[in-house]
């Protein structure tokens, strides 16, 4: 079950806080709770990226993203994403969460997001997230420029222009089996 609660609670605490430049970190601490652990009894790894929405959307909130898609009756997508998981996470144990936007090119925004515990990444995600409207997705720079952020795009790090160099080779539809 989605973490209703969890996600109102971390929403009110964004609007009370100050709101964010375009390419600033949200950080947030987070709580891994019981029904959130498999059964090797560690954070699942599904409910890391639901978790990870509890940070990206105060994200959000804190740069004016929901205003802004509101009045141009558009909605954000994840349309793709890459974990990398390095300690566990167990029941109880307090993370903090630093959730940002990296860049963004023609078609995607990428986000960057990893969860911490005492000085020490524990896992990291990229995700790449669209801009969806009537028409299909919208450019960027359309979002952008109604955040009124620059008007290009910081260069993306080397290691986010490979994974999207080495996700336009795989293959779609995938092969059938």
């Amino acid at each position: 079950m989605y973490p209703v609660i969890r996600m109102l609670k971390e929403a009110a605490r964004a609007r009370r806080q100050a709101p964010l430049g375009l390419l600033e970190t949200h950080v947030s601490r987070h709580v891994c709770w019981p029904w959130d652990l498999d059964v090797w009894w560690e954070l699942n790894n599904g409910r890391t990226l639901t978790l990870y929405d509890l940070g990206r959307i105060p994200l959000t909130i804190r740069l004016g993203l929901p205003a802004v898609l509101a009045r141009n009756g558009w909605g954000m997508t994840v349309a793709g994403s890459s974990v990398r998981y390095r300690r566990r996470v167990r029941a109880f144990q307090r993370v903090e969460m630093r959730s940002r936007i990296l860049g963004w090119d023609a078609r995607f925004l990428y986000v960057e997001q990893a969860m911490w515990r005492a000085g020490e990444a524990l896992n990291h995600v990229l995700l790449r997230q669209a801009v969806t409207g009537p028409g299909g997705i919208v450019p960027p720079e359309r979002l952008v420029a109604a955040l009124g952020g620059p008007a290009q795009s910081p260069a993306l790090p080397g290691w986010v222009a490979a994974w999207i160099a080495a996700d336009a080779r795989r293959p779609w539809p995938p092969m059938p089996t």
